[in-house]
């Protein structure tokens, strides 16, 4: 038994008290699929006597400015609240006192005290009454004199130093009628109304002690044990212990989990300032212990962290990705490889932002072919399609075929990969799964499949067997793609039953959501229970500091609250041209991206007009398109640009931008209608521009001595 298990029944439930002293805290390196794990509080040591050449120990609040500044400003608060109730409150203390010390000295002066001792058993003083009146006729003398005595001290000071020595005299005896008359607490402390003990400026044992039982989770007469001091964490922003719930009552470290709220009301913090988690065994814990942090104020606050993604040339995605922080600022990484993930919450609250921190990490490493389905259709991702394999935007129908067949054409590269996995020999494929060896021999890149607004492919499938249909295409590639490199990545606005089935979201690996509505929405993002084990999203705030913010699920009792890292548009867009430059280098550019017109023409420093550029993304694979379809489609991507557009209205734009409309009515499906030609708009793209586009899967300019580049996705001859 290690000494902290031995603790609880040295003290037998009592608090650990002592000279304790904190052991550094060293923050731990990335594990494979899971996140950073933030640094621990410290352990427990023995309680051991001071001696002389122990080190000089002063209090927190001379060592730590945060709690100066609490104590600081909760000493003016006191005084302020004081100085403001005393306005009304002191002349009625000073009366009340003044009635209590007369009464007390009418009791005197009659002698009440020595009648109540003198009577006999039925009430009576009999001849006892001749000693009580001397008594009070002595006292009546003492007070005349005591009087007297004083008025005439009082007329010769006036006289002598001055008449404001009567006025101090009568102020001294209202001080004194005052403190007779003050209200008291219960337990005989001076009562402040209205003022709560300030977490920052002192968090003791007996606060978790009265929180704890307030909250249920502590017997009358039972106390916490502590196992390491409460003290100041490394960043000074709040208050760490180790503890244990008493043995004998029943309760676990869940049961104080599952009641973060209460325990946060009583403590006096927000439910976003209280972090619980269990010690677990390999730590040095059990079934009782605790680890608790107090956060001085919202740990969440400020500005978001620039992600570091911004300023790398290249990246390994075979690593843990760039994520954020947790509340205690360590740093949150996250390795995707052979997981898949779910990302879920409100809208605009920074889910498809926090998102494209893995997406940008793939764009980085031309290893990964990426392939990705944007449901919304808007800007967020169409800088992804100068480097996508697979681009799919929007979720119309033509959109829902291209995205089915997306989804038919990762499933047959699925099912190759692993047919050619189980035909390598044992040395160069030990585990079945994809190396980065096997991925550069036998060009197999690692594929993130990642699709935005899912719900909205579900909501455009009419019938449910096409429905379901797609969801079992999804499920297979999340249960099977991961061992092969693909790794798929869903998001979605309404984690519900009809728009996200539960057969995918439960087979999903990693979770995170940001702010939803209530516990029942966050469960349904994170998994059934984890709000009971204290995984809770809706514990988040409206406010805009809480926008990027989320819980991030890695495993059944594995969570943690991230603020994900700032990537904004223009970094992403400057991500994406630096992943497809990356791939041109490397000869891995395919599919789509090949004939991505926006990134070809930047590269021969032209700049497409926004209006083209925005009808060609409207275009897809189409090469034709009615007016008022493409008009829907514009509508789509951006509203407030296109909201108000009408057919005059487009045509008189694109001639302003150069486009030559060879015919106004076009035959779609055997049917004539007004619309536009994919060849017209290319027209007005000079033929520089055209001829940069670089053919799917040809190998870059490479130096003479190395051999050709095999192609991505074919199998080098033997």
């Amino acid at each position: 038994m290690t000494e902290l298990d031995e603790a609880p029944a040295a003290h037998g439930g009592t608090v650990v008290t002592g000279p304790w002293a904190a052991e550094p805290m060293v923050e731990a390196g990335p594990v494979v699929g899971e996140v950073l794990p933030a640094a621990g509080p410290v352990a427990a040591r023995p309680a051991v006597p001071l001696r002389l050449d122990d080190p000089l120990r002063l209090p927190v609040w001379m060592t730590d400015r945060a709690v100066a500044r609490a104590r600081a400003r909760r000493a003016g608060l006191v005084a302020g609240r004081l100085a403001v109730r005393s306005t009304w409150r002191t002349p009625a203390a000073v009366a009340r006192g003044s009635w209590q010390l007369g009464r007390w000295w009418w009791m005197w002066v009659r002698a009440e005290d020595l009648a109540v001792e003198l009577r006999d058993p039925a009430g009576r003083l009999g001849k006892e009454i001749f000693v009580v009146r001397e008594h009070r006729k002595a006292r009546w003398i003492i007070s005349g004199g005591v009087f007297g005595g004083s008025s005439l001290a009082e007329a010769l000071g006036a006289v002598m130093v001055g008449d404001w020595l009567p006025v101090l005299s009568v102020a001294v005896g209202a001080g004194a009628a005052g403190l007779a008359g003050r209200r008291r607490a219960p337990g005989g402390v001076l009562a402040v109304g209205g003022m709560e003990p300030d977490p920052r400026a002192d968090l003791a044992p007996e606060h978790l002690n009265a929180a704890f039982r307030a909250a249920g989770l502590l017997k009358p007469g039972t106390t916490l044990v502590l196992c390491a001091p409460i003290v100041r964490d490394r960043h000074g922003r709040g208050w760490e212990t180790v503890l244990d719930l008493p043995r004998g009552a029943g309760k676990t470290a869940a049961h104080a989990i599952a009641k973060l709220d209460v325990l946060a009301a009583e403590l006096g913090v927000d439910e976003i300032q209280l972090i619980l988690s269990r010690v677990r065994a390999h730590e040095g814990g059990h079934g009782r212990r605790l680890s608790l942090w107090v956060a001085d104020d919202d740990p969440y606050l400020g500005t978001p962290i620039r992600s570091q993604l911004i300023d790398l040339d290249r990246f390994d995605f075979w690593k843990p990705v760039p994520f954020g922080r947790d509340a205690r600022g360590n740093r949150i990484d996250v390795l995707l490889l052979w997981q898949s993930a779910f990302f879920g919450g409100l809208p605009r609250r920074g889910k498809t932002f926090s998102m494209r921190l893995l997406v940008a990490a793939a764009v980085l490493d031309p290893w990964c072919q990426l392939w990705l389905a944007d449901g919304k259709g808007g800007a967020d991702f169409r800088a992804v399609a100068g480097v996508a394999h697979r681009y799919v935007s929007g979720a119309d129908p033509d959109d829902l075929t291209a995205f089915e067949a997306m989804l038919d054409e990762l499933i047959s590269e699925m099912s190759r990969r692993f047919a050619l996995l189980a035909s390598l020999p044992a040395s160069v494929c030990p585990q079945g799964k994809l190396t980065p060896e096997i991925m550069r021999r036998y060009r197999l890149p690692l594929i993130p499949l990642v699709i935005d607004e899912l719900q909205e492919y579900f909501e455009a499938v009419e019938d449910e067997k096409d429905r379901q249909r797609i969801i079992g295409k999804l499920a297979r590639i999340a249960r099977r793609g991961p061992a092969a490199g693909i790794m798929p990545v869903y998001a979605s606005q309404r984690p519900d039953a009809k728009s996200v089935p539960t057969k995918l979201r439960e087979i999903v690996t990693y979770r995170y959501c940001t702010q939803v509505t209530d516990k029942t929405s966050s469960d349904m993002v994170l998994g059934d229970g984890k709000a009971r084990a204290g995984a809770d999203a809706s514990i988040l705030s409206e406010s805009e500091h809480h926008k990027g913010v989320g819980v991030l699920v890695t495993g059944p009792a594995s969570f943690v609250v991230v603020k994900a890292d700032l990537l904004e548009n223009p970094d992403f867009e400057a991500v994406c041209q630096r992943g497809r430059e990356l791939r041109l280098a490397e000869g891995t550019l395919t599919g789509e991206a090949c004939g991505d017109l926006a990134s070809a023409a930047a590269s021969v420093r032209f700049v497409i007009p926004t209006v083209i550029a925005d009808v060609l993304e409207a275009f897809g694979r189409r090469s034709r398109m009615w007016t008022e379809d493409l008009l829907s489609a514009l509508v789509n991507i951006d509203e407030d640009t296109y909201g108000e557009w009408d057919g005059t209205r487009l045509a008189s734009e694109l001639e302003d931008a150069g486009v030559v409309r060879s015919m106004k009515q076009v035959k779609i499906d055997g049917e004539n209608r007004a619309g536009w030609l994919l060849r017209d708009l290319e027209g007005a793209i000079p033929p520089e521009a055209l001829a940069a586009r670089p053919v799917d899967g040809a190998p870059s300019t490479r130096a003479a001595s190395e051999p050709p580049a095999t192609p991505l996705g074919s199998t080098p001859a033997p």
